[in-house]
């Protein structure tokens, strides 16, 4: 598969529009990073930092300190793919990501959106 820009822009410029996307829903940017911890192990801090480095989503993703062992759980359209089928796993946990920003937006209970 051919390598994405999407995989070179950096996470501080779709970031803003997690925010605005999850806030216009009326849910908060805290719970966009209660979602963003679940999914890669990153905390508050090291969030902040990778905000401010302008760190692209290959490596935001490279580095992640631990990808939750539940994400095989996420299922469904994003984009028009079904992300459990995406073969490219960089593009997979891109788009697991994606699913999980818009099931926040849509109202979805944190602990479905967590699979506990």
């Amino acid at each position: 598969m051919e390598n994405h820009k999407v995989f070179k822009m950096s996470f501080a410029s779709v970031y803003p529009h997690y925010v605005t996307k999850v806030e216009k829903k009326g849910k908060t940017k805290e719970e966009l990073h209660t979602i963003i911890f679940w999914l890669t192990g990153y905390n508050e801090q090291q969030l902040q930092n990778l905000i401010e480095d302008k760190t692209n989503f290959e490596d935001f993703f490279k580095n992640a300190p631990q990808l939750n062992p539940n994400v095989t759980k996420i299922t469904g359209v994003i984009c028009g793919y079904r992300v459990e089928e995406i073969e490219d796993k960089l593009m997979q946990k891109i788009r697991y990501l994606d699913k999980l920003v818009d099931e926040l937006a849509k109202g979805k209970a944190m602990e479905k959106i967590l699979r506990s």
